[in-house]
């Protein structure tokens, strides 16, 4: 058998299995958090594989390793480097992140501001993770021409279909735990790679053959040099990217994942060094080796600059098709393809929990049931995996999406979101000013850049200023923040109700005393009906009842708010919080459930306070079965 029909084959073996463990995952959700952060049940070692495997695009090695042949370790800020810093610190932005109720970005800015800023972030996250998933699907594209002269539409159809099937019959749940198989693929593909080569470029058959130290001493002079290429730049590249990709939304939401607090900052650290160890070890022995092997691609970067990195890109396949048996070549083409796997699939989550709960829920249909957003849920993956799908066929370079995309991210929500976590006199004025300028000042930047550089050629806003390369990010962001602290000063600070999930203090305004007779029957009833199950720290409790009748939740919602103060609807009216406390989680939340009859009770107490949880969760009821009761619906505990 070909190499060709080897990889098939084993490609088919591949996505059973990555369909399998979607199979198995679909049976065991429940609700909406189920199917986008996975039950918040995620360990450590899952959460830095599943956040390494992400960063780690099949595009981004091919590239990483490029940039290496021809610029040495002065590459490392425009990729590299930004991966393995911006884990570390949303490491150290857990404590902030973990015990925001939300699901998504979007929801989170809504419940900080209002629900103006909702919409424009939603939109703007799905554009993002589009072109970050556009740059899987080009790199896969490039393995599949140089291994077996298929044309891209098949890397596209390949991954959109396997991606789409087995996310979104297990959401979160089977992206995490398919990733850890996709980088265990990964990694040992790329530590494969790097003793292959390391071993041709070696070889005593090799007339220019030299030992492994001679090898890696024998390069340019500055090569090892991480800032070789300035200050000025490797400043530049780190205001314009890192800002983007600790608030990128994926990261986030294994964040919110994870167990507990531990888990989640010691995952982030873990993927981390997983990071280094592929894109910081395995990619420098392969491409020192690369450029023993093909000295020519090198020697070409001083006569064309930058237009060698059309050699560069594709030297490791073009390595692997001449020095591999068609078994060796399937193999490679299996670790390739779960690189672009773990990364679109993770794209398609962040992007399509946008869709879903943050349009659809949000503004067309806040009423749907939990059936019916698990079923809206499946269909916004697939309309992100088609996006990126037409995207591929128009964007040419790989790097240039994932900056692309970064660069947006950057200028438009960095300082909306980060300073709604850390400065109380953040407004929705300010958050939408912010956003609206950064957004549409990144954009324009970005297309007069691309619009007046030719082709290999520098870029036209760099050859203005430096300030001004990575599309001119910098300005952008500088933009943004004007936007934001300058009109947040300038406007009525935020409500209380805004500010009690995000700062302690506006939140002891809400503390009430919770009094409840521990033998009333109705009490002990529910406490018979009440799944409690313990993760990490936090203990998840949950009620689902059925009304005697049809509910009518808008009008539900518009009687338990008007009649109960501590009743709010912060992220819309398909989520109602009984605001009582600055940690969220903790609260109890009240949605519709499968049914337009039933609906559900829950919230995330830790443990220490499980006890206290559960009284309020019969206060709740309590009020709840008085509202629908004036109403002329029936709920009981029976």
């Amino acid at each position: 058998m070909n190499s060709y029909g080897l990889f098939m084959v084993l490609l088919a073996a591949y996505i059973l299995v990555l369909v399998a463990i979607g199979w198995y995952f679909t049976k065991r959700q429940r609700s909406v958090t189920d199917f986008w952060l996975a039950g918040r049940r995620i360990n450590f070692v899952a959460i830095g594989c599943s956040a390494a495997a992400s960063w780690m695009t099949a595009g981004g090695i091919l590239a990483v390793v490029g940039l290496y042949m021809l610029l040495g370790m002065g590459s490392i800020w425009g990729f590299v480097a930004p991966n393995i810093l911006a884990l570390l610190l949303i490491a150290l932005l857990v404590g902030k992140i973990k015990h925001l109720p939300a699901i998504t970005q979007p929801e989170l800015l809504e419940q900080r501001y209002s629900s103006a800023i909702r919409g424009p972030v939603a939109l703007i996250i799905a554009i993002v993770m589009i072109l970050f998933a556009v740059a899987d699907i080009k790199g896969f594209a490039m393995v599949l021409e140089i291994f077996f002269g298929m044309p891209p539409v098949y890397a596209a159809a390949i991954v959109a279909l396997a991606v789409s099937v087995y996310v979104t019959l297990g959401g979160l749940s089977a992206v995490i735990w398919t990733d850890v198989i996709q980088f265990l693929f990964l990694a040992t593909f790329a530590l494969g790679m790097a003793v292959a080569v390391t071993g041709s470029a070696t070889s005593v058959d090799v007339a220019s053959s030299i030992t492994s130290s001679e090898l890696f001493s024998d390069v340019p002079a500055g090569w090892w040099n991480p800032f070789s290429v300035g200050i000025v730049a490797v400043m530049v590249a780190i205001f314009a990217i890192i800002p983007g990709w600790i608030t990128e939304q994926d990261p986030w939401q294994r964040v919110w994942a994870a167990k507990d607090e531990k888990s989640a900052r010691n995952g982030m650290i873990l993927g981390s060094f997983l990071i280094f160890i592929v894109f910081g070890v395995a990619c420098t022995i392969i491409a020192i080796g690369l450029n023993h092997v093909y000295p020519d691609i090198a020697a070409s970067f001083a006569e064309i600059g930058m237009g060698a990195m059309a050699q560069a890109e594709p030297a490791l396949l073009v390595y692997i098709f001449e020095h591999f048996s068609p078994l060796l070549i399937g193999l490679a083409g299996i670790g390739l393809a779960a690189a672009a796997m773990s990364s679109t699939d993770t794209f398609a989550t962040s992007g399509g929990s946008c869709l879903s709960r943050d349009i659809y829920q949000r503004y067309i249909k806040p009423d749907a049931t939990m059936k019916e957003m698990l079923a809206i849920n499946r269909v916004s993956v697939l309309i992100i995996v088609a996006g990126a799908t037409i995207g591929s066929f128009y964007i040419d370079g790989i790097l240039d999406a994932i900056h692309i995309a970064t660069f947006i991210a950057s200028a438009s929500y960095f300082f909306p979101l980060m300073g709604g976590l850390y400065w109380s006199r953040a407004t929705k004025e300010g958050a939408l000013a912010g956003l609206i300028v950064g957004f549409i000042a990144q954009v324009a930047l970005t297309v007069v850049d691309l619009a007046n550089t030719p082709a290999f050629a520098p870029a036209y806003l760099d050859s203005i200023h430096p300030v001004l390369s990575n599309h001119g990010v910098i300005l952008g962001m500088a933009l943004s923040g004007i936007a934001f602290f300058g009109v947040s000063l300038a406007s009525k600070p935020s409500e209380t109700v805004n500010l009690a999930p995000f700062f302690k203090e506006a939140a002891m305004k809400l503390e009430k005393k919770i009094v409840v007779d521990e033998a009333d029957p109705e009490y002990r009833k529910m406490r018979t009906i009440m799944t409690e199950e313990i993760t990490g720290d936090r203990a998840h409790l949950h009620i689902s009842l059925k009304a005697y009748a049809t509910v009518n939740w808008n009008e539900f919602v518009k009687h338990i708010t008007g009649k109960h103060h501590e009743w709010v609807t912060p992220t819309g009216v398909d989520s109602v919080y009984r605001l009582t406390k600055s940690d969220m989680l903790a609260c109890i939340t009240v949605t519709r459930g499968e049914s337009e009859k039933e609906i559900w009770f829950s919230c995330e107490p830790r443990k220490e306070n499980i006890d206290q949880s559960r009284k309020e969760m019969f206060i709740a009821f309590k009020e709840v079965s008085k509202t629908l009761k004036e109403m002329g619906v029936l709920l009981t505990l029976l």
